[in-house]
């Protein structure tokens, strides 16, 4: 038999979505106001680039969480793919406010009251992503109320979100299990560079070199190295633990080992997402500022004012991004044994 014959605007349902967008001010009583269909438009659009990377989420969820994600496979290669879609997505989003500000603030107040208490603050499906990525609830800005305007459906799909395992919270599983540390053998030809170390040798060495580097004025990030790298986490605002930490040290400073490439990938791909939502929520509040000024947002937020707290507050992988102020020149860097870098390299 032959297969149906799918036509483009079928298969696009093109029907529903050209006529989903139903101005306020073209309804009977109003006057019509032609920049409320840019405005439609322009949510609608942010909110399916939105599935799609709940869509592209998902998918990395379900690779990371596998008991046993095989680094020698495709497996994580695609993991980092589908996260650099969702980096690029969201490049889209902040260019897309170029977009809504052609609107003038005059324009903007031709319909503004007709959409009381509708707001970008209600999109459900972004605070999902968000946590679903990694952010926790005690960490939002605003928790008091960021689910006051929402109804309780979205609450429930929200709550399910922030109760599953997150990407950094498998960020931190993987990065714990990293082989090449653990292994005895591939370091049996390790030469200290300062004497007396206690295992892990090699990150005490590194401690040693790495705080010899400080200058005067840097001596504090000495004991912060120390928290970071051998203090377990004694709170619940610290997502990554030292060993996690350490490997993803060990991963930035000898990434041009070709089995760490795509380990070091991931972790740059997870901080260009966390730059692209702070260029968003940055450009956001450009925006409302430009719009409203300092007046409350159409859903009862503080407008400008609530985005700038959520700026400062909702960086998720913050504790990748402060890793680098750890690093050290690479001519000082502690020397690999041949059992190790022959297992970094390519093998033939």
């Amino acid at each position: 038999m032959q297969p149906p014959t799918i036509h483009y605007a079928d298969y696009l349902q093109l029907d529903k979505i050209l006529n989903a967008q139903q101005p306020e001010s073209s309804k009977p009583g109003h006057q019509p106001a032609h920049d409320e269909m840019l405005f439609i438009i322009i949510h609608q659009t942010y909110e399916l680039w939105f599935k799609q990377m709940l869509f592209e989420t998902d998918a990395v969820l379900d690779t990371m969480r596998k008991p046993a994600l095989n680094d020698n496979s495709a497996e994580l290669q695609t993991a980092v793919h589908r996260l650099k879609r969702i980096a690029a997505i969201l490049k889209v989003l902040v260019q897309q406010i170029d977009i809504i500000e052609t609107m003038t603030p005059m324009d903007f107040l031709d319909f503004r009251d007709m959409l009381r208490p509708a707001s970008g603050f209600q999109s459900w499906q972004f605070k999902i992503l968000e946590a679903k990525l990694g952010l926790r609830f005690e960490q939002r800005h605003g928790k008091e109320y960021y689910t006051s305007q929402l109804r309780p459906a979205e609450i429930v799909l929200i709550k399910e979100a922030e109760n599953t395992t997150s990407v950094i919270t498998l960020l931190n599983t993987w990065l714990e299990r990293m082989p090449f540390i653990t292994d005895p053998y591939l370091w049996i030809n390790y030469q200290p560079v300062a004497a007396g170390n206690q295992p892990p040798e090699f990150f005490k060495d590194y401690a040693y070199i790495y705080k010899n580097s400080l200058a005067e004025g840097e001596k504090n990030n000495s004991v912060f190295f120390d928290q970071v790298f051998f203090d377990e986490p004694i709170n619940t605002h610290r997502q990554l633990t030292a060993k996690a930490c350490r490997n993803a040290l060990f991963i930035m400073l000898y990434r041009g080992y070709p089995m760490l490439e795509l380990p070091f990938q991931l972790l740059e791909t997870l901080l260009e997402i966390d730059n692209q939502l702070g260029n968003w929520r940055h450009r956001h509040i450009n925006m409302v500022q430009r719009m409203i000024g300092t007046r409350i947002g159409t859903g009862g937020s503080t407008g400008a004012g609530y985005l700038k707290g959520a700026l400062d507050t909702h960086s998720i992988f913050k504790e990748i991004a402060q890793l680098n102020s750890f690093l050290t020149d690479r001519k000082k860097l502690p020397l690999l044994p041949g059992e190790l870098t022959a297992k970094l390299g390519y093998s033939f």
